[in-house]
């Protein structure tokens, strides 16, 4: 069964034991079954509590809701370029700045905005909620490759450090089984939290995470990583909408896409909405790499952005879908080198109306891999 860890201060603990829940307006919440073979947590020798760890996990629904509100999303990279391992190769700055370039061409090293020397990675994104919004619930996501020029512990996975805006760092251990694979070169792997507490209380500002676990170095695989938090919000003055949210951890390539298919969403002609992914070791300027959706009635639709176009929806990028950046955060840089945190407009996709979405995320190469998907899509009324 999934782990119930919760959040654990420095200098205490705050429980953080419910679940996931399907959650109807003047109805009661249901909780997401737990997924088969998922186990509860274990101990170290040294009596700390770590998650449990599987070598894949399909993507499951971890939220649901009908209400009026929306999703927001904060995220930023745990790793960058140092330096390019080639003359030919193009420079780091340049690549930071959206050049098209690929983690396996750079020595690479942590971000770390904090100025605390108690932490060797760190950074930041802007949590933009609106005014007046309650957050109904929130999640983390971290993860990266644990192998390049070094080789980082798999023991540090489920665990990183969160400070809220104005706040001091608390320790978040992942509260379910953490994804861990060992294979194409990488060594890689996805946890989250539940973190609802804290971000309703916090409310809308930066947030900083620091202590992902993630490599520095060079590898043929390249070293790659970040989080993401991803805010489930209620307002009644917004539209009516369905949010979703579903993760896992699995890998893309030939034969190997990862679908999503949400049911029972009722949209109407022409309704507005929205999709967020996230997704590891994306590399810009090599095409082929698209999330579609299909409504069950005509041929799928590729989704991008100014920044992430349809085939290359993969870029290294975190943005919104006009492309630009998404939210504040620091450091900023337009090419995140391996880590996508992307929404994208639905639109074509919804034009019929229906009350089935399909989404499939594919790459025709043998190195990425996906981790969370979500939706907010206009509801029938």
């Amino acid at each position: 069964m999934r782990n119930s860890l919760g959040l654990l201060l420095r200098r205490g603990t705050v429980s953080a034991f419910s679940l996931a829940a399907l959650c109807v307006p003047g109805g009661p919440a249901a909780a997401v079954p737990d997924p088969p073979g998922a186990e509860a947590d274990v101990r170290t020798d040294a009596g700390a509590r770590v998650a449990a760890e599987a070598a894949g996990l399909p993507f499951a629904q971890r939220y649901r809701a009908l209400r009026h509100g929306g999703i927001v999303r904060a995220a930023n990279t745990s790793v960058t370029c140092r330096r390019p391992l080639a003359p030919a190769t193009v420079s780091c700055p340049a690549a930071r700045a959206g050049a098209a370039a690929a983690n396996d061409g750079f020595d690479m090293f942590y971000t770390d905005v904090d100025s605390d020397p108690n932490t060797y990675n760190s950074s930041r994104a802007t949590v933009a909620l609106p005014a007046g919004a309650r957050v109904a619930y929130a999640r983390l996501y971290w993860g990266g490759n644990l192998r390049a020029g070094e080789q980082k512990p798999p023991r540090d996975n489920g665990r990183v450090l969160l400070a809220e805006p104005g706040g001091r760092y608390k320790e978040v251990l992942a509260d379910t089984v953490v994804g861990h694979r060992v294979a194409r070169g990488a060594d890689a792997y996805q946890a989250s939290a539940d973190v609802t507490r804290l971000v309703g209380s916090s409310g809308a500002g930066a947030y900083t995470v620091a202590q992902v676990n993630v490599a520095k170095g060079h590898s043929a695989a390249g070293a790659w990583g970040g989080w993401t938090l991803v805010v489930a919000y209620e307002k009644e003055s917004e539209p009516l909408r369905h949010l979703a949210l579903w993760d896992g951890f699995g890998p893309l390539g030939p034969g190997e896409d990862q679908v999503v298919t949400a049911r029972d969403l009722d949209f109407p002609a022409g309704a507005a909405g929205r999709v967020g992914l996230v997704a590891y070791d994306g590399d810009r300027g090599l095409t082929g790499d698209a999330l579609t959706v299909s409504d069950g009635w005509g041929p799928a639709v590729p989704l991008g952005n100014g920044a992430g176009p349809r085939d290359d929806v993969l870029d290294s990028t975190i943005a919104d879908p006009a492309g630009t950046a998404a939210s504040v955060r620091t450091p900023a840089y337009p090419n995140t080198l391996g880590y996508d945190s992307d929404v994208l407009d639905l639109g074509e996709g919804l034009r019929r109306g229906g009350d089935r979405l399909e989404f499939r995320l594919a790459s025709p190469r043998d190195a990425a891999w996906a981790g969370v998907l979500f939706a907010a899509v206009d509801a029938k009324r």
